[in-house]
């Protein structure tokens, strides 16, 4: 019998177009049911209709439903993909608006100015945990993958709270090895490598091609050509002076979003001030306006192509893989297709030594029938296990402790630990702004605990002693 998939938040148009191409080009999860799960009809009727043509026109039989019901969509499910954004772009940046005027910048701000701000996680923790609940009554079986951010603190936070279910999260960070190679020219196909760490935070320590270790390459590269690379104001290739500075310090090179604008833009020193952010030709604030303006765009190019029948969908958007690994995932699990795929799953079995049992982390699996098997790698060296520890793993301690507690006072001491909090006034103005904006009265009322409880312990302690 074909498997179900189901797609929640199914309205990302460019991401569930994609998906349907690369089942188109999967032969063995053709005849798939797919359901796409969208509570905006708009966005799920065109979708809908694109997945369909498309089928069509590359002649393949994919058997697509849509419904806004999301208990609807779950029946029956195999797998179930979350793309879903709880809290529009619009609450995020007016938080950063909020935060801005406060002095808080890109730069290692992961809680705050950064996509996975601690204001948009509490509505993505909700959605996750409802969408693991509804999936645990109704097909239990079914494997949960989490491709919605914040993954390192989703599937930290749902390993812990539910270690019945079938949970792992994908991330495409990993494939900025790929650009990195090409950039030293070599052949992605001769290529294999190690990149450990935790979501948006992982660390090249391996990089072999042809059997040959590749790592001397790099050094080649920015001792003979990262001056005219970089003189031709290179600012978003991989090999750009910020991630070359971090590999020569740390003796691991960061991949993807780490270090980079879509993962936070750590660390905070090359981010002091504007004359700082141009010496490292770093640029966060042009990264996210077109983030916002390239995702309108695409919004309005789905919708445009929707209404015109007379145009290809195939021809926008050729039969050709993505590179995505939700596919080749489902393609493992559910036909057991054996492959190694980077998974980001609970470091249950040492993965990378050094970071908890029980957090997330980034790693080489081996996918197929039996599961998801993690695969043991060589670890971080010293200094970028240190930074993990301190700026992932800690923070995202409290950033869940905060959560589960419904704790304001935890929520400003995650804040307190920002690089760019200066004083206690400025993080509580802060929290305090946020809760204020009129669509966070959930937020304000989930995170209740007063800023008194610091005076009350010292009153507490006042009193005792003078009964003594």
């Amino acid at each position: 019998m074909p498997p179900t998939i189901t797609i929640i938040g199914a309205g990302s148009a460019v991401f569930s177009l994609s998906m349907v191409r690369d089942l188109c080009l999967t032969p063995s999860l053709h005849g798939s049911r797919v359901v796409f799960m969208d509570i905006d009809q708009g966005r799920l009727d065109a979708i809908h209709a694109l997945a369909i043509r498309y089928a069509q026109e590359i002649g393949i039989t994919l058997e697509l439903c849509k419904t806004t019901d999301r208990r609807e969509a779950l029946q029956g499910a195999d797998l179930v993909v979350n793309a879903a954004l709880a809290a529009g772009h619009h609450r995020l940046r007016t938080g950063w608006d909020v935060a801005r005027k406060l002095g808080y910048r890109w730069g290692g701000s992961l809680h705050i100015m950064h996509d996975e701000a601690y204001w948009i996680n509490f509505y993505q923790y909700r959605l996750f945990e409802s969408v693991i609940e509804d999936i645990l009554d109704l097909c239990p079986n079914a494997w949960y993958v989490q491709s919605a951010n914040p993954v390192k603190a989703g599937i930290t936070y749902l390993a812990r709270k539910y270690p019945q279910a079938r949970i792992v999260g994908l991330c495409h960070g990993y494939s900025g090895v790929y650009n990195l190679a090409r950039q030293l020219g070599l052949e992605r196909e001769h290529l294999s490598f190690e990149i450990p760490g935790v979501n948006h935070f992982i660390w090249l320590t391996k990089l072999f091609y042809k059997g040959q270790d590749a790592l001397p390459l790099i050094d080649a590269w920015i001792a003979e050509h990262s001056a005219a690379a970089w003189a031709r104001d290179d600012w978003d290739s991989e090999l750009n002076p910020k991630k070359c500075d971090l590999y020569r310090r740390i003796g691991a090179f960061p991949i993807g979003d780490t270090a980079g604008d879509g993962g936070g833009s750590w660390g905070w020193w090359y981010h002091l001030d504007d004359d700082t952010e141009r010496q490292w030709k770093e640029d966060p604030g042009r990264f996210w306006n077109g983030f916002f303006t390239d995702g309108e765009a695409q919004v309005a190019e789905i919708a445009r192509i929707s209404a015109d029948p007379a145009v290809r969908v195939s021809e926008r958007f050729p039969p050709e893989l993505s590179g995505e690994s939700i596919v080749p995932l489902a393609e493992a699990l559910l036909c057991d297709t054996e492959r190694v795929i980077i998974c980001n799953i609970a470091n249950t079995g040492n993965f990378v030594p050094g970071i908890p049992a029980d957090f997330q982390v980034e790693v080489p699996a081996l996918v197929s029938k039996r599961g998801i098997q993690g695969v043991q790698t060589g670890g971080l060296p010293p200094a970028a296990l240190a930074y993990t520890l301190r700026d992932c793993v800690t923070q995202t301690n409290l950033e869940l402790a905060a959560y589960t507690s419904g704790s304001r006072d935890l929520l400003l001491e995650l804040v307190l630990m920002d690089p760019w909090t200066r004083t206690l006034e400025q993080a509580r103005t802060l929290v305090d702004s946020i809760a204020a904006l009129p669509w966070h009265a959930d937020l304000a009322a989930h995170y209740r605990t007063s800023y008194g409880h610091a005076d009350g312990a010292s009153r507490r302690h006042k009193d005792r002693g003078a009964a003594l």
